[in-house]
């Protein structure tokens, strides 16, 4: 798990890494986590209460968990214990427990860090329950992954959820010159290459002092490094992101909502963001015909269909060219009249039809293809629709003891103007037959 390493160099620093040598020692050295560790944040309160609870530390790779974590074990005098669930079974858990135990009949708490903590099975995260309710362990887990979805409740409800934010460009700008002034240099970059550098690390305080060693070491003697010669130096790393977890459903709900408020540019914006992270194209495509549907319905009808087109566009051409056609369809449902009316309509027909159980549709439009089902009414007094001057009959469809209902209520945007028009025109025939 990465760490946040924000402390002044001292002389006697350990060897190792540059984020390692620059740990903090105390929570003051922490950067970019105000909003807990400020006067009023629920860890400075714990601090100075003097008292560790569970907690659960969820937040992006190199915010300061791990470091936290061991700060905190200080604070309450815990022998601070580390684990990745990765590496970790349930043999290495029960020697753990049983040490832990030992160290409480010697009078001596056990702080138990779990890295990757969502990593763990239901019967695994289970085990601790006994061990945190007892008070022989104080578990901090450390998470990436929304706990709500990867913890189970009986743990989660025995342990607090502090969020970590990832560092703004104040923060780790700090934290790029606490490192200069550890190399007691600061590092040979233009201006922009440095903006480009803290902007690679996306919040990352740990790759940052990571991509900082590496340019002190592979500079060597020149003068500057342009924006072109850092980006040989140094890797760029993909976004964070993963197809199958919370930013991913982070990022499609960013999409699908900027969509919904009709902004296009934003949409463009998370839409390349889950591109550029490997999302599968034809999975936005399918959200999009969602959208078209959901969103725009009959305020616009093309609206499906270019999302239909999109998709089928993408299966012809694949990437990179196909993905034009995403875009396209993305524009045009950003750009498009929205309405959700056809959504609305959907949810209450199907409420009703939950409701009212099997009633019978209404004898006049029933077929009569036999000489009982005449003679037991079936199709009496129907009207034909195209018989009439007006091409409607204004007879009612609905059950015989179901009074009308109103699901579909068209705005006045777009196409639904005129389906509004329509309808209301209808209503006044009805009510005069």
């Amino acid at each position: 798990m990465s760490d946040l390493f924000a402390s002044e160099a001292s002389g006697d620093a350990p060897s190792g890494p540059l984020a390692d040598r620059l740990r903090p020692a105390t929570f003051d050295d922490v950067v970019g986590q105000d909003h807990l560790l400020g006067p009023d944040g629920p860890l400075r309160r714990m601090i100075d209460s003097g008292r560790v609870a569970s907690l659960v530390f969820w937040g992006p790779p190199g915010t300061g968990k791990t470091t936290l974590a061991r700060l905190l074990a200080q604070v309450g005098d815990l022998t601070f214990v580390q684990i990745s669930a990765i590496f970790s079974g349930v043999g290495d858990l029960k020697q753990i427990f049983e040490a832990a135990r030992l160290r409480r009949r010697n009078g001596q708490r056990t702080l138990l860090f779990v890295d990757e903590i969502h990593r763990f099975n239901r019967a695994q995260q289970d085990s601790f329950l006994p061990h945190v309710e007892d008070g022989t362990i104080t578990l901090v887990g450390a998470t990436t992954e929304n706990p709500s979805f990867e913890l189970n409740g009986a743990l989660l409800s025995r342990m607090q959820v502090l969020v970590l934010r990832r560092l703004d460009q104040d923060a780790l700008e700090g934290l790029l010159e606490r490192a200069e002034a550890h190399l007691e240099r600061p590092l040979p970059l233009e201006a922009e290459a440095r903006r480009m550098l803290l902007a690679m690390a996306d919040g990352d305080g740990r790759y940052l002092l990571n991509m900082a060693e590496a340019i002190h070491e592979l500079a060597g003697g020149e003068e500057t490094i342009d924006g072109e010669r850092l980006m040989g130096l140094v890797q760029r790393r993909a976004p964070a992101y993963d197809k199958d977890r919370e930013e991913h459903y982070n990022l499609i709900s960013a999409l699908h909502k900027s969509l919904r408020g009709s902004d296009a540019d934003a949409a463009l914006y998370w839409l390349a963001r889950m591109l550029v992270g490997g999302e599968d194209p034809l999975y936005i495509a399918r959200r999009l015909i969602r959208f078209a549907s959901e969103d725009v319905g009959l305020a616009d009808p093309q609206a499906l269909v270019q999302a239909l087109a999109a998709r089928e566009a993408f299966e012809v051409l694949g990437s990179p060219e196909g993905e034009l056609a995403i875009v396209q369809a993305t524009l045009y449902l950003a750009t498009a009249p929205k309405s959700n009316a056809i959504y609305k309509a959907a949810g209450s027909a199907w409420r009703s039809a939950g409701e009212t159980g099997s009633l019978t549709p209404p004898a006049h439009i029933l077929n009569a293809p036999t000489g009982l089902m005449k003679d037991l009414g079936y199709g009496k007094d129907y009207v034909y629709d195209h018989d009439t001057d007006a091409g409607f009959s204004g007879q009612d469809y609905f059950p015989d003891d179901m009074p009308r209902e109103r699901y579909y209520r068209p705005v006045e945007r777009g196409f639904e103007r005129e389906v509004a028009r329509r309808l209301a025109w209808w209503d006044r025939q009805r009510r005069n037959t």
